[in-house]
Order: C-alpha cells, then sequence, then structure tokens
C-alpha cells in the first residue's frame, strides 16, 4: 500500500537512515535526530505541495518497507520518482511495484510529462530498478546545494514512453 508519511513511519525510517549500505545512497547514515528532519521535510512536502514520497506500507502486517514516490524540490533537475527502501524490504520486489504506481500516479494525477531518477553511478540496484520501468541513462545532471558534489546521473523517461511500454 501507498500512502503519505506518518508518524508511525519513524522508527523504521529511523532504520533505515541508520543502516550504512541502505542509507548510502540516500544521503548516508544519520542518527535519529538527523532522520528525524528529513523526515518532517517529507511529511512538510506533502502537507505544502502535495507532491512527496510515499510510505510504502506492506499490506499484511501494516509494516513501513520504505519510500517511494515524486520528489521536486526547490532547484532539484526535474520531476523525480524517488526510492529508499528498509534493508529487510530490499529485494523482495516492493520497489518495483510501489516505483510503477507511483510512475502511474506522477503521469496521471499529477500531469508530469517526464520522470527523472537521480542515481549515483555506483547504485547498481537502483540502475536495475530504473531499466526494469524503462528509463534510460541520459548523463550527468548536478542537484543544488548543499548536494551539489554528489555524483549522479539523471535517468529518466517521458510520459509518452510510460503509457507506450509493453505491460
Amino acid at each position: 500500500m501507498l500512502r503519505p508519511t506518518a508518524m508511525e513511519d519513524f522508527p523504521r525510517w529511523a532504520e533505515l537512515m541508520a543502516d550504512t549500505e541502505a542509507s548510502r545512497f540516500i544521503g548516508g547514515p544519520q542518527n535519529a535526530e538527523a532522520a528525524w528532519r528529513g523526515f518532517m521535510t517529507m511529511a512538510g512536502a506533502w502537507s505544502m505541495t502535495g507532491v512527496a514520497m510515499f510510505s510504502v506500507i506492506e499490506r499484511d502486517s501494516g509494516r513501513w518497507m520504505g519510500r517511494i514516490g515524486p520528489w521536486q524540490p526547490l532547484g532539484w533537475p526535474g520531476t523525480e520518482v524517488g526510492w529508499g527502501l528498509h534493508p529487510d524490504a530490499q529485494g523482495q520486489g516492493y520497489g518495483l511495484e510501489a516505483a510503477k504506481a507511483t510512475l502511474d500516479y506522477a503521469f496521471d494525477v499529477l500531469g508530469w510529462t517526464e520522470v527523472i531518477h537521480c542515481i549515483d553511478p555506483e547504485n547498481t540496484p537502483s540502475q536495475r530498478l530504473a531499466e526494469r520501468l524503462g528509463s534510460t541513462n541520459q548523463g550527468p545532471t548536478r542537484l543544488p546545494a548543499p548536494f551539489d558534489t554528489v555524483r549522479v546521473d539523471r535517468w529518466g523517461q517521458t510520459r509518452a514512453q510510460w503509457q507506450g511500454r509493453a505491460r
């Protein structure tokens, strides 16, 4: 299930952000206080703009599995669908299923004409997910400060490409 960020999501959000490997490409390991600020940023973006990553909730258990969704901070290089999954949710198909639903949402509800994914060149699992979604590597891009020194490639596709894909 996908839904906006809720307070009960924070403990597992903090676990994701504390995990060295799982957080490597989404800002790096953070203590609970720093993770709280990121968590509140996402909740605030939902409240103020209606655009922020969804919480991915496992239907049977109700557990928070990660965050996936539309993201467009000021100065960002495009309309992004991004993701980050809790370590125990990785490699189980949550990313692909949630990203597909989120791309539909971005194109059909938000009316976006293009979706990008900002992916570190060393992040092969995210590159594979982007490829499975039909996105292609469009080359290096720059993020706004304070992330302007982070190397990322811009992956993406248009609404027409998404709608024309084989299902």
